[in-house]
C-alpha cells in the first residue's frame, strides 16, 4: 500500500553500494524507516529527496518492517545549516537526540512540530544554544524524566536564591541546599530561563538574547542532568561538544 507523509530526514545509512536506508521523522506516522534504492547514484531521483534533514513530502510503499521509498518532493533543504559546520552539529545533535528516545511508527505531532520548528529557527539563524537547551528542556519527559523546576524539591519553597540538585531532581533552594553536598549554584536568570524552557512554546519564539555566563550555567546543569538521568551517551553531543571549543577559538 502506497502511503504519503511530510516529514524530516533525520538519519541515513548506506546499505550495499547504491542504497540507502532513510529514517525520517514525519506528522502522519512518527518515526519510520525506508529503504531508498539506487539513491547513493548520483542520476538518482531519490538522491536528493533522500539527504539528512530534507523537509519534505514522501511516497512509500508500507511494509511491516521497512517500507520502500517511491519519490519525494522536497520543500526544503535547509541550505543554512548545511553549509555551516557550527549549525550541522546543533542540528545532527538534535535529531540524533530525537531519534534515540523515540518509537518507531508512533504518531506524535507535538514532537513533529517541535522538530520541524527547532531545525526552521536554526536555519534562519537564531541562537542554537537557546534552541537546544529548548529541546532537550522538552524532551525530557519523553524519557519519562521530571525535574521539578518549580520549586525547592525539598521544602516547596517558591521564592529565594536557587540551586539545581541532581540527588533531590530539581530546585532546591539557599534553605535546604544543605540536604545536597553537591548541589549546582544557579543564578536567577538561569532558573527563570530553565523554567522558561521546560514550559514555553516554541512557535512564540522571538529574539533571545542570553550572556555567555548564563549559557554556561544552562549548558552545565542540563547536560549533568542528561548524564544522571538519560542513559544516554550520543557521539553527536561530543562532537557538538568539541565544535563548541572550537568556536571559542574564534
Amino acid at each position: 500500500m502506497l502511503q504519503k507523509c511530510e516529514g524530516i530526514v533525520i538519519r541515513t545509512n548506506q546499505y550495499g553500494e547504491s542504497n540507502k536506508i532513510v529514517t525520517i521523522f514525519s506528522r502522519e506516522f512518527g518515526k519510520i524507516g525506508v529503504m531508498a534504492r539506487g539513491a547513493r547514484k548520483p542520476n538518482s531521483r531519490l538522491s536528493s529527496v533522500s539527504q539528512l534533514f530534507t523537509y519534505g513530502h514522501f511516497l512509500f510503499q508500507k511494509s511491516t518492517g521497512l517500507g520502500t521509498l517511491q519519490q519525494g518532493e522536497i520543500i526544503s533543504t535547509y541550505r543554512h545549516i548545511r553549509e555551516d559546520l557550527f549549525k550541522t552539529a546543533y542540528a545532527t545533535y538534535i535529531v540524533d537526540l530525537l531519534d534515540k528516545v523515540t518509537e518507531d511508527k508512533k504518531s506524535d505531532p507535538y514532537l513533529y512540530e517541535l522538530l520541524s520548528q527547532t531545525i526552521h529557527y536554526i536555519d534562519e539563524g537564531y541562537d542554537p544554544d537557546i534552541l537546544t537547551n529548548i529541546f532537550e528542556m522538552k524532551m525530557l519527559p519523553i524519557l519519562g524524566l521530571y525535574p521539578n523546576v518549580n520549586q525547592c524539591s525539598v521544602c516547596g519553597e517558591k521564592e529565594g536564591t536557587f540551586s539545581f540538585s541532581f540527588k533531590e531532581n530539581g530546585l532546591i533552594c539557599h534553605r535546604c541546599k544543605d540536604k545536597d553536598p553537591y548541589h549546582m549554584p544557579l543564578s536567577s536568570n538561569a532558573v527563570k530561563l530553565i523554567r522558561l524552557f521546560y514550559y514555553f512554546d516554541l512557535s512564540r519564539l522571538g529574539n533571545v538574547s542570553v550572556k555567555d555566563v548564563t549559557k554556561e550555567e544552562l549548558k552545565k546543569v542540563i547536560r549533568t542532568y542528561y548524564d544522571e538521568y538519560s542513559g544516554l551517551a550520543l557521539k553527536s553531543r561530543r562532537f557538538l561538544d568539541q565544535m563548541d571549543h572550537l568556536k571559542g577559538l574564534f
